[in-house]
């Protein structure tokens, strides 16, 4: 049979543990909030480079043809690019 002080002693636990976890998922979000704006300022990075790039290659390009296929290349792999980020993101927040 357990006394008042051992009941309270419990409960008193059980305040701190859930009071402690509370901080640590506070601190986990910011964390991740933190990463994620680094990662999309990284990737907004990048992909301005990609583009840059693009508008270099189809600048030189000779065969518009062959240009053609190698933008819808580069179109589809913003597009799936773009659908990871936000992928990414959702499941973050």
């Amino acid at each position: 049979m357990e006394n008042k002080e051992d009941k309270e002693e419990q409960e008193g636990s059980a305040e701190k543990f859930f009071k402690n976890f509370g901080k640590r998922m506070d601190q986990f979000t910011k964390e991740v909030q933190e990463s994620g704006g680094r990662l999309q300022v990284e990737l907004e990075k990048r992909f301005e480079e990609l583009k840059d790039s693009a508008e270099k290659f189809k600048k030189e390009a000779e065969n518009k043809e062959r240009w053609k296929e190698v933008e819808e290349s580069l179109k589809k792999a913003g597009e799936e690019l773009n659908k990871a980020v936000k992928a990414a993101f959702k499941k973050g927040g």
